[in-house]
Order: C-alpha cells, then sequence, then structure tokens
C-alpha cells in the first residue's frame, strides 16, 4: 500500500490504522450490479456483489465528476487467486461497499481485455511502492491522476496489513480538506513517466556488447541448482530462454545451453508442470519449481512449448519433443473454442481452494494403481504419507502432495532394474488412470474469452509444432484459429479487436494483438507458404506502423486515441515479449521476405528509439535482443 506521500509534495498526512479483527463476511447476496452485462469473466465475477460497480467507461466518470468523488478502481484477471481472495473477502462486504458508495465511484477493470489501462496503473504502484501485483487497486480523481496505489486490501487491518475500512474514508477526508496537495503529488507521478518514456535515445546504438552484457547478466543470475534466474518466485520467462539458445548456436558457448537445458529440465520434473494433465502452472512460489500459483494461461503453454520445440531442434534431445507435444495436448483439449480460437486460462481455484484438483494423497495413489505400481509411482513422484510441501507452505489438509520428480526417468528405469521403455508405458498407464480419476473432481474455472494477442501466440507455436514434429494436426488448428481472428474478431473496415466470448468481439486491439498476430501469420506463411497469411502479415504489420507509432519510430500499446494520461510504451520483455520486441522481429522478417526498405527504415527507427532505455539493463529486453 502506497499514498502519494512517497512525493514531497504530498507530504500532508499519513494513514493511521489500528488493530482490529476482520468482520464477518457476508454470503454472495442474489442482487446484481452493472457488471452484470459485461462479457469479461472476470468482472462477471463480480456482478453480485454489494459493491456499485461500474465498468471502465464515460458513464462512470461523469457520475464522479458530476458529484465530485474519486474513483476507486480495481485492476485484475479472472484466474488469479489473490483477486478472488480480494472478492470473497472485502468486495461481498456490506461494509466495504458502503464506504466506496458514500464517497467513491468504484470501477472494475480486466487487466486482460484493457492491458493499457493495467500497464499505465501497474507503473505507478511500481513507482509508488518499488513493487505491483494483482489485484492492483488505484484511488484516483475523475481525471485519471493517481493519488493512492496498492494491491490487495482484507476489509479490516489484519497480519499488519490495513484494511479498505480504514483506508477509504481517511483518503476521502485528506481529498476533501485539500485536494490540490493530492493532486500536485498525483501529477508529479505522471510526469516521472512521461519523462522516463521521452529519454532520447539520440546517439546511442546497440552492438553486439549488449548481447554479450545480457548474457553475462544471466549467468550472474542463473540458479545453478535447481535453474531458472534469481530467486523465488520463479516465473518461467521463454523468451529469456530462446536468447541463451540463439545466442549458443552463434557462439558455442557450453555454458548457455547448460542453463537452458538445467531451468527446462528442472521446470518439467516439478510442480509447476502438471504431471497428469500437462500443462504448466504460472510460476513457481519456491526455488525448486515446486510450489506453484497453479493457474494455467495460454500465453505461457504457448511461449514454453516454442522453447521447448527449440530446444530439441538444437539437441535432438526427445524429452523435448516429448513436453512440447503434451503442451500441445493440454492445450488443444482444455483450452480450445469448437470455433478453432483459444481460451485465456484455467483458474488455480476448484472448490474455492486454490490448487485442490491436482494434488494427491499417498493412499489415494496407491488405491487407484494397485500395490506394487502405487509405490513405485509414489517414490518416482515423491510422494510422502505427510505430504510433500508442507516445508513452503501448510499443506490443508494434511498428507497433500504436489506430483513431482527429482531423478530422471533413465536415473529411475536404472533403479527399478527396468529398460527404459518398459517404466515410461507403466507410468503412462498409471498416469491415464489418475487423470480419469482427477477428471472426477470439481475442476478449475475456465476462462474461456479469446484474447487476440495470445492466439496469435499461439498460432505460432503450432505451426513451429508442425514443421518440427511433422504433425499435420498441429498445423491445422493454427489455420483453423487464423480463420476464427480474422472472421470472428475483425470489423468490415479492417479493425482488429483484442477479445471474443459468447459470439461477441470487442475493445479496439491494441499494439500487442497486431504484434502477435503478424508474427503468427509469418509463421504460418513460412509453414504453409499461404500467400494469404503474408498479406495478413504486411496489413497488420502496416497498422503497427501507422497506428501505434510516433514519428520518433517509438511504439506504444495504443492508437492516438488513448484514454489515459499518457500513452505507454513498455518495452521490458516480462512474463510476455514485449509489443516492441515482436514489431521489431516482424518488421525485420517482412523486409528479408519483401526487399521492402520501409520494413528495414522502421526496424532501425524503432531499434534507435529504444536503445537508451535497453542499454541500462539488456537483460531485461532478451526478445527484443533477438528480434
Amino acid at each position: 500500500m502506497t499514498f502519494l506521500s512517497t512525493y514531497s509534495a504530498v507530504n500532508y498526512f499519513t494513514i493511521l490504522l489500528g488493530f482490529a479483527m476482520l468482520i464477518p463476511i457476508n454470503a454472495a447476496a442474489e442482487q446484481t450490479n452493472r457488471l452484470i452485462h459485461e462479457q469479461s469473466p472476470y468482472l462477471l465475477q463480480h456482478a453480485h456483489n454489494p459493491v456499485d460497480w461500474f465498468p471502465w467507461g464515460d458513464e462512470a466518470f461523469s457520475k464522479a465528476e458530476k458529484e465530485g468523488k474519486l474513483i476507486f478502481l480495481s485492476i485484475g484477471y479472472s484466474t488469479c487467486h489473490w483477486c478472488h481472495v480480494m472478492e470473497a473477502e472485502s468486495f461481498t462486504n456490506d461494509e466495504v461497499a458502503a464506504e466506496l458508495k458514500k464517497n467513491y465511484i468504484a470501477i472494475k477493470v480486466d487487466r486482460e481485455e484493457r492491458p493499457d489501462i493495467d500497464q499505465f496503473y501497474m507503473q505507478v504502484g511500481i513507482e509508488l511502492s518499488g513493487s505491483g501485483g494483482w489485484p492492483l487497486t488505484i484511488i484516483m480523481t475523475p481525471e485519471k491522476i493517481p493519488i493512492f496505489a496498492g494491491t490487495y486490501f482484507p476489509p479490516k487491518r489484519r497480519f499488519n496489513r490495513p484494511g479498505l475500512i480504514d483506508i477509504l474514508p481517511q483518503i476521502a477526508t485528506a481529498w476533501q480538506k485539500d485536494p490540490a496537495v493530492l493532486l500536485q503529488g498525483g501529477q508529479a507521478v505522471i510526469n516521472v513517466l512521461q519523462q522516463r518514456q521521452s529519454v532520447s535515445s539520440a546517439g546511442k546504438s546497440l552492438t553486439v556488447a549488449q548481447l554479450q552484457q545480457a548474457e553475462r547478466m544471466l549467468q550472474q543470475s542463473f540458479e545453478p541448482i535447481h535453474g531458472g534466474f534469481g530467486e523465488a518466485p520463479k516465473f518461467p520467462r521463454p523468451h529469456i530462454l530462446s536468447f541463451l539458445l540463439q545466442r549458443y548456436y552463434r557462439t558455442t558457448n557450453p555454458k548457455l545451453l547448460q542453463m537452458v537445458e538445467k531451468t527446462l529440465q528442472s521446470m518439467r520434473e516439478g510442480g509447476i508442470y502438471d504431471q497428469i494433465g500437462f500443462g504448466f502452472h504460472r510460476y513457481s512460489t519456491d526455488n525448486e519449481w515446486l510450489v506453484p500459483h497453479f493457474e494455467k494461461m495460454l500465453y505461457d503453454q504457448a511461449g514454453l512449448a516454442r522453447v521447448y520445440l527449440e530446444a530439441f531442434q538444437l539437441t535432438g534431445k526427445e524429452e523435448y519433443k516429448t513436453t512440447a507435444e503434451e503442451i500441445f495436448d493440454y492445450v488443444l483439449s482444455r483450452l480450445r473454442d469448437p470455433k478453432g480460437g483459444f481460451y485465456t486460462a484455467e483458474d488455480a481455484d476448484s472448490n474455492s481452494v486454490e490448487g485442490e484438483f491436482y494434488v494427491w494423497q499417498e493412499q489415494e495413489i496407491i488405491d487407484l494403481l494397485g500395490e506394487e505400481r502405487g509405490q513405485r509411482f509414489v517414490r518416482i513422484f515423491k510422494v510422502l504419507p505427510t505430504g510433500n510441501f508442507s516445508a513452503y507452505i501448510p499443506a490443508e489438509p494434511a498428507g497433500t502432495n504436489i506430483l513431482h520428480r527429482e531423478k530422471s526417468l533413465s536415473d529411475w528405469a536404472e533403479i527399478f532394474n527396468l529398460p527404459l521403455p518398459e517404466l515410461q508405458q507403466q507410468l503412462e498407464e498409471a498416469r491415464q488412470k489418475l487423470f480419469a480419476a482427477r477428471e472426477q473432481r470439481i475442476h478449475p474455472f475456465l476462462d474461456d474469452k479469446v484474447i487476440t494477442a495470445w492466439n496469435g501466440q499461439m498460432i505460432s507455436a503450432l505451426t513451429l509444432g508442425g514443421r518440427v514434429l511433422d504433425d499435420p494436426k498441429l498445423l491445422k488448428a493454427a489455420e483453423e484459429a487464423s480463420r476464427f481472428i480474422f472472421s470472428q474478431m475483425q470489423t468490415e473496415n479492417g479493425q482488429l479487436l483484442r477479445r471474443w466470448r459468447n459470439g461477441k468481439s470487442a475493445i479496439n486491439a491494441f499494439a500487442s494483438d497486431y504484434a502477435f498476430l503478424a508474427r503468427g501469420m509469418l509463421d504460418l506463411y513460412q509453414s504453409s507458404l499461404d500467400p494469404d497469411a503474408l498479406q495478413k502479415a504486411l496489413y497488420l504489420a502496416e497498422q503497427l506502423a501507422t497506428q501505434f507509432t510516433d514519428q520518433h519510430g517509438q511504439l506504444f500499446e495504443t492508437n492516438t486515441a488513448s484514454e489515459l494520461p499518457i500513452r505507454t510504451n513498455e518495452l521490458y520483455d516480462g512474463a510476455l515479449p514485449s509489443s516492441a520486441s515482436v514489431t521489431i522481429e516482424v518488421y525485420a522478417r517482412l523486409y528479408l521476405l519483401t526487399g521492402d526498405q520501409r520494413w528495414d527504415q522502421r526496424s532501425e527507427a524503432l531499434l534507435q528509439a529504444s536503445a537508451a532505455q535497453i542499454l541500462r539493463s539488456p537483460a531485461g529486453y532478451t526478445q527484443f535482443l533477438i528480434g
């Protein structure tokens, strides 16, 4: 939680919070609010709150201005565990709802539908507190100037964390007493972000030195025991691994390949991977890739399938090929709409408990598999009668296990004195029995909206899979996803849309949508040689150049009709590669394919506009560096 007293202009008062027990939470009522008319699954999860929610739009801001109220902005997504917690604890609480209604207009935003809003206010939160996360909580003026930023808040103070009932009236009082002081602080934050975006790259350029510097930085942060980079929480970051593979290919430095292989193997054997149903969970809360946050995101499956395929191409190791095949099996069976598009994600929670769908008791496994094979299975996957992850977080109920391996199957075959193919067959039979049993459990919530950018990523992954694995089924799935996007998510005048759900498309697409889909079309063209795919890539890239790029070559997430105080131009390659990173790859490939100098010029302009920021920390821009 960060008030704008971070800035000297707002050293106005300090929120003093007393300790109080959590008040009783009302069960979800039957009443509805405006969110009942939305398509976003995340907004619909809040449609029965007593909070008088508005979706982002003119109605909310006009009402706030007319009534002289602040905006309470809450940003999250449907598969976010802590978003669920805050919804259940705070937004179903009548006292919180009353405090909000008294002095605020409450707006709920799905970050996956509106990445522009999320990017801007996440930058605000990070600028104030040094960190961010979801749910993201912002209090701002009707003019969208932020005066307060935080993440999760319970109703009242507990565990040394302030509560909404404590915070809301104090901020409202401060605003009514002297709004100019808070506005000054909010504008100071915006000025900092504007100045950061306008840093000149004149006279600066990127060379091979930045590639080498990124290599060194990644080697320094590499965790050699379990793979990955830095301390927990550990995120997969497949674009970092792709960067290292490409650098290994060019330099033959064995350390680069070793870092990638250690990470890929540890992730595949860890609890971050669904050993029964396949696919990767969002990230690991510990250094060992054991205890994940259990949501499964489409973009993670796409990025990781690609990098496992690249590792297979480079090393010829079957384990990487098998992992990619399993990821595709998961995506095609769980995340694919019958019309051809791909859904966003599966939730972390089922039955209101995070990870309950995925964990096991030892006796449960033995009962399903029989004594001999059950005992073998629990040894391989380190299943214990007392549970296997209580060292990290309390396990409820006791004896709960997350399946993971600490030895390769080759090692286990030797231990059991079995031929490797026979052990693999036994484990596959066991997996299928456990999968069938798990299917009877309450499933995690499926966010069945279709996001253009993430479908573009999956199209790229599928086309690469079709080529590398010689699997026509994957190429066909990519083609069907492409047809879905252009038939269901593009208007008659060519405007691409961001989101589809239940037959309804909406929200003008962002730079990330155009960039990832353009790359998907180029990958599809490379696999199919269909000239229509190339034409689509050319059209999408032209929109990036004309609608999202300024005269200096900077790429912005929104077009010129931005609704926010500033247009965001995120370059950093985070959980996903940035729009700019993918765009520069698209421009470069189009120049090679067409020989049209405009694409080379646009690539150079974007490179030049981005140089100053990348020079500060090249390891944060690995996709850009290989683009």
